[in-house]
This record gives C-alpha cells, sequence and structure tokens, in this order.
C-alpha cells in the first residue's frame, strides 16, 4: 500500500535516511524499530508528504494506481499520530477534535457523530468538556490517536503512541490498534518498545543510520539474527570453582546443553543437587542490539 523507494535525505552534513527502500501491504501492521537518530520520523514525514526527499520517492498505491502523499486527496487517507502531541491544551477534547474533524473535511452531523464515536473509543468520554492542559499523559496520547482516526483512513502512521504514558494508557492504545487492524486498517508504527511490536506487529523492520538492515516477520528475524540461547541451571550450592550457585551456558542447543549438564552432574558424586533450570531464548531484543550494536546514542 504504501512504499519507499530508494529514499534519501539529507539535513546539512548528517544522511536522516539513506537509500531507504521498504513496502507496507494492505492491511497488515508494520513495526519501525531504530534507536535515537536512526532516520524513523524522517521516513514517516517523507511518507506524508511533510518533508520533501532529496532522491527516490514514496508512492501510495490506492485503486490500482500510485498516487505521491503530497497530494491533497491522497493524505486523507492517511492517518498520522506524531510524536510530539498535536493538540491544543486550550481547547477541550471535544473541541480539539471538532477543529481536527474541519481540518479533514467533516462537519455537521458526520462531524458531531465522529468525535463521540472516537472519544468513546479511546475511553474520554466521560473527559470529553475538560480542557486537555489538565489531562494526564495518557489521556493526552489517546486524544492524539482519537484525532488520526477521526476521518477513517484506511492508512495509520503512528509515531511513539505510547511515549511516556502509564500501563493502563498503554494497554488500552495496543487493544485499539489491534481491533484497527483486525478491521483491516494498515498500520506503520515507530516504537523503542519491543514487546509492543512483538504484540502487535506482522512485520519489524528495522533501520538505523536511515538504512534498513532487515525486516521480515518476528520469528523468521529472531531464527536470522537472534543469536544463541542461555541456559541457566541453579544448584543448591556453587559448584567447585564457582562463586555463585547459578550457572550460565550460552548455547546453539540448549536441550543438548541441559542434557550433558544433568550427564556431568550425575557423574559427579559431590557434585550441588540441580534445583531448577531455565532457557533463555534470543528475542527480538537481542535481534535489535545485534543488528544496531550496543553503544549507548542520543
Amino acid at each position: 500500500m504504501l512504499h519507499w523507494q530508494d529514499v534519501r535525505k539529507s539535513f546539512a552534513s548528517v544522511r536522516a535516511v539513506d537509500g531507504l527502500s521498504l513496502s507496507v501491504n494492505a492491511g497488515e501492521c508494520l513495526g519501525l524499530l531504530g534507536p535515537n537518530g536512526a532516520g524513523k520520523t524522517t521516513s514517516l514525514s517523507i511518507a506524508v508528504g511533510l518533508l520533501v526527499p532529496d532522491s527516490g520517492r514514496v508512492v501510495l498505491r490506492h485503486n490500482g494506481a500510485d498516487h505521491s502523499p503530497a497530494e491533497p486527496a491522497v493524505r486523507a487517507l492517511i492517518g498520522v499520530a506524531p510524536q510530539a502531541l498535536a493538540i491544543y491544551d486550550q481547547l477541550t477534547g471535544v473541541e480539539n477534535l471538532r477543529f481536527f474533524g474541519a481540518l479533514q473535511g467533516l462537519t455537521g452531523r458526520e462531524l458531531t457523530r465522529r468525535v463521540a464515536e472516537v472519544l468513546d473509543l479511546v475511553g474520554l468520554a466521560d473527559r470529553a468538556a475538560h480542557r486537555a492542559a489538565g489531562y494526564s499523559g495518557g489521556m493526552k496520547r489517546r486524544l492524539n490517536l482519537a484525532a488520526a482516526l477521526l476521518h477513517k483512513p484506511p492508512l495509520l502512521l503512528l509515531d511513539e503512541p505510547t511515549a511516556g504514558v502509564d500501563p493502563q494508557s498503554r494497554n488500552a492504545i495496543l487493544r485499539i490498534l489491534a481491533d484497527l487492524r483486525s478491521a483491516g486498517h494498515t498500520i506503520i508504527y515507530s516504537t523503542h518498545y519491543m514487546e509492543e511490536a512483538q504484540r502487535l506487529c506482522d512485520r519489524v523492520a528495522i533501520i538505523d543510520k536511515g538504512r534498513l538492515l532487515a525486516v521480515d516477520h518476528i520469528p523468521s528475524l529472531i531464527a536470522a539474527h537472534g543469536g544463541d540461547s542461555v541456559v541457566e541451571l541453579l544448584h543448591a550450592r556453587p559448584r567447585p570453582g564457582a562463586d555463585s550457585p547459578v550457572e550460565r551456558i550460552t548455547t546453539s542447543d540448549p536441550l543438548e546443553t541441559l542434557r550433558a549438564a544433568l550427564a556431568r552432574d550425575g557423574r559427579d558424586p559431590a557434585a550441588p543437587q540441580l534445583v531448577s533450570a531455565r532457557v533463555a531464548g534470543p528475542d527480538l531484543e537481542s535481534v535489535f542490539l545485534k543488528l544496531t550494536g550496543r553503544t549507548l546514542r542520543d
């Protein structure tokens, strides 16, 4: 549905997007993961026509034809919840949504109906007449999402929509988005939270320094880039020569490693009793750190 085709964008000497080619299929939720400064927000800004690429292009495929996001009619197909909250603190929840709905061409009874529907959807109906300045961080994020949903866009671009919110609001937002995905919406979901991507996304794209490092279904990413598992053995007391009763073994074959450890201890009458064993397999965070590195960055 949405396609970046060899897109490049620089700001002075900084290459923010470097030859990005990425496609999002209709009806799927694509996670966009990357460290700070990886180019995620710039890529999304180009996708909605806020920024013009230095080279390459973004196209949105609609009704069998390719369109530029610079076309107003095409932008009307996209709902955007930016990382920086796009709401007015001095307006109430209803006033914010009526304003943004009017910008999308909604009027009269249709506008009133849609405002009421999305307020109910995001759980803010009881605070609709309150100024947004008095909302909590989670409520503001939900109002931000409501504004993106007003005009029923088939494509949603969400830039860290749960940043800084409480667990209840995060769970509510993820539940709403899961329902939207089930209803056929296409979602691009930029996040730093690996567990959110694993819970919500069909595929995940990992980018860094403006380049696409990998894109695939999560199990395939883990299989290709996750690395080894860790077998953690808890003994009743430290084994001879060890300082801790916990023994950790990195392995590509955890079952064989566990079998070998049990056989080893069985041959040694002095070996301390094995209390428990746990296998920690690679996950999406393992993939992310392997591809982007572990160096702290700002």
